[in-house]
This record gives C-alpha cells, sequence and structure tokens, in this order.
C-alpha cells in the first residue's frame, strides 16, 4: 500500500470534515482573491477617472524675467524675451517616449478683448480635450458647437449681463452665449471660452498658442521622465509637473491598496488557523489508526507524509475552488463599487497560480506541527486501545 492511497483513502472515510475544510479554507482564499482583484481592477479604474481630471504637466512659453525694487520697495516684475508656443509643435509631445501615457492634450491661447464696457480674458480652447479633462464643469445650456459660440464663467455672465441664448459683441463680431458654467470657485468663473481657431483669429494669432495643459496617466511612468522627454522636444518652452495633483493621486490609490493587502492579512491568518484546528482535531481522532501504523514499521518521516499530503489535496482543491469564486465574487461586486460603469475586471494569471500557491504553502504550514505530532505517537498506545 502506497503512502498517496492512504492519504486519499482516509480523505474518502472522513468526507464530512475535510468538506468543512476545504470550504473554510476555500472562502478564506476566495475573499483574498476578491480583494485583490477589486483592487486592481478599481485602482485602474480610479487611475483613468483620476487622470481624465484636471492636467498635472503645464506647458508654458520660455520667457526671462526681471524683479525690480528701489531703496527696498519692490517694483514689480519685467518679462522679456517670451517666446511663443507653436501649435504644430504640440504634435511633437504625441511622439515621446511615454506617448501611451498621455490621456488628452489641451491648448490654450488666451488674450484680452473688450465686451462692450467690460475688459474680459477670452480663452481659446479645443473643447472636446477641455471638456475631457474638466469633467467637473456643469453647463447650464450647451457646449459650444460653431465657431461663433462662446461659453462663459458664472462671474463673466453676470459682469456681461448675458445668460444662454444671448448675443454678446467682440471686435464687431457677433457671438452666441451656447451655455454658462456653474460656479466652480475657480479662475474659470471669471473667462470668457471660444473655439481655439476663431479665437486665435479675434486675438490675432494664428497658429499660436499661450499653454498647453497635458493629462498623463501617472500610473504608467513617473511624471517627470514625461516632463524630461517633452522639455527635449519643445526646447523653447517651459515644462513643469503639477507635483501636488500627482502626489495626491498616487497617495490616494496607495491607501486603498494598503487597505486591501491589510484585510487580506487577516483573512490569511484565520485561513490557517481553522486548517491547524481541523488537521489538529483530525490527528487526536485517528490516534489508533496513527499507532498502528507505526507498529507494523511506518517511519515518523511516513506519517508525516501522510498527513501533510492530505493537507496538500485539500488545500490545492481549496485554493482551484477559492480563485473561481474569488473571480465570481469580484465580477459581482465590481459594478458597485467602481468609479465608472465601464470598469473591466482584471484576469491575471498571477492572481491565479498566486492563490493555487498561497492555499498550498497555508494548508501546508498549518499541518507541519499535527503532522510532527503525528509522526511522535508511541506505537504502544494503539495496542492499549485494540
Amino acid at each position: 500500500m502506497k503512502l498517496h492511497t492512504i492519504s486519499i483513502n482516509n480523505l474518502k472515510r472522513r468526507k464530512a470534515k475535510m468538506a468543512f475544510l476545504t470550504i473554510g479554507l476555500m472562502v478564506g482564499i476566495a475573499t483574498i482573491v476578491t480583494l485583490v482583484t477589486l483592487t486592481r481592477s478599481m485602482s485602474n479604474d480610479i487611475e483613468r477617472k483620476m487622470d481624465e481630471f484636471g492636467a498635472n504637466i503645464l506647458i508654458t512659453p520660455q520667457s526671462n524675467g526681471l524683479s525690480m525694487n528701489y531703496g527696498g520697495i519692490n517694483l514689480g516684475g519685467v518679462t522679456f524675451d517670451q517666446r511663443e508656443i507653436k501649435e504644430a509643435d504640440l504634435d511633437k509631445v504625441r511622439k515621446i517616449k511615454n506617448n501611451k501615457n498621455i490621456s488628452s492634450i489641451s491648448p490654450k491661447v488666451l488674450g484680452g478683448v473688450k465686451v462692450g464696457t467690460h475688459d474680459v480674458l477670452l480663452v481659446g480652447v479645443d473643447f472636446a480635450a477641455e471638456l475631457k479633462m474638466k469633467q467637473w464643469w456643469q453647463i447650464f445650456g450647451s457646449e459650444p458647437k460653431a465657431d461663433h459660440e462662446v461659453l462663459l464663467g458664472s462671474d463673466a455672465s453676470n459682469t456681461l449681463n448675458a445668460t444662454s441664448g444671448d448675443n454678446i459683441e467682440i471686435k464687431g463680431e457677433k457671438f452666441k452665449v451656447a451655455g454658462v458654467l456653474n460656479q466652480t470657485g475657480s479662475q474659470d468663473d471669471s473667462l470668457v471660452f471660444m473655439a481655439l481657431p476663431k479665437a486665435q483669429k479675434v486675438l490675432g494669432k494664428e497658429g499660436k498658442i499661450t499653454m498647453a495643459e497635458v493629462a498623463a496617466l501617472c500610473s504608467g511612468c513617473p511624471i517627470s521622465d514625461m516632463v524630461n522627454q517633452i522639455a527635449e522636444l519643445l526646447p523653447d518652452s517651459k515644462v513643469s509637473a503639477i507635483q501636488q495633483v500627482v502626489a495626491g493621486r498616487l497617495k490616494a490609490l496607495d491607501q486603498f491598496k494598503r487597505f486591501s493587502y491589510a484585510m487580506a492579512s487577516v483573512v490569511v491568518f484565520i485561513g490557517s488557523l481553522i486548517v491547524f484546528v481541523t488537521m489538529m482535531g483530525s490527528v487526536n481522532e485517528r490516534t489508533t489508526e496513527i499507532g498502528v501504523f507505526r507498529a507494523i514499521g511506518f517511519r515518523k518521516s511516513h506519517i508525516m507524509r501522510i498527513i501533510l499530503l492530505e493537507a496538500a489535496l485539500v488545500s490545492l482543491l481549496a485554493g482551484v475552488l477559492g480563485y473561481a469564486a474569488g473571480m465570481g465574487g469580484a465580477k459581482l461586486a465590481l459594478p458597485f463599487m467602481a468609479e465608472t460603469k465601464n470598469a473591466h475586471l482584471v484576469w491575471d494569471t498571477t492572481i491565479a497560480f498566486g492563490s493555487i500557491a498561497l492555499a498550498l504553502l497555508l494548508g501546508i504550514l498549518a499541518s507541519l506541527y499535527p503532522a510532527l505530532h503525528a509522526s511522535k505517537m508511541d506505537p504502544t498506545e494503539a495496542l492499549r486501545a485494540l
């Protein structure tokens, strides 16, 4: 009779207890798989969502400045040798080494204009890119779709006494107010937004932009690397990272992952206890059987191998079933927990093999002491029991 035959027969004979052990370990593995898979899936969803909420790289013209003071009195600063950014140069940004990490680029042209008796700041933008980058905008009315349509900030709307559907005149041309921004609490409230090509023509800056905002996916590569790559291609521009935004996003993701991993550690500990208690109870119930094996010549190593093989078989089954149950649970829970409805479940073979390996490791480690205890049993105990 071979050792693995004894292990398999014992599992068949004690079906209820082994089923309890399998279910207990399976629940632990399933919980870990669910937590890890949800963490990864939600992290990807959160990253994608946060990367769309605003820029984290700013491209501005290169310029030289001089701070002036006289007798300790600050007279302000003077900017000179200010260079301009050509709109065509932004195509180079798409060709950097980490171009796949670029979510969107929003070019802008700025200039002061007079509307009636009021001086306002006109901003030409690519509305498709701008609205993708600033998804917190709430527009009363609709977004501009034609060249002669504008979008007003809330303060600009009050200053100009214009609302959605009204007409305003800029440099002799009439423009329809397509919509008004809900108050954002930022400089956007006092601006007048116009389609980029038309604004460039109104301001006399055809083919030129004042600045550009870049929304970069901060998980794929360091932002500093992307800043350096863009700066190399645009030597006449100043490229800087908005470090506070990047750090805040990464910190939020890190905290979310730490919480999930902490919960997984607790579940691993509980699963180990279940295996230990069940296997220890099984060994104590089999005192007579183990004593007989020792009496007929089985070595201590043989007894340990029988117990550990039983634990390995149960753990292997629990690992496979736990992975399947965990992925099923993650698939059901993701739509309720994700930021967006189109969040995708992450299928990773590393998690599959890792969950099975973890189940085997937990089962074997938790069964080492029961197996060692069984191997040290005195064969005379079996004779007394008989």
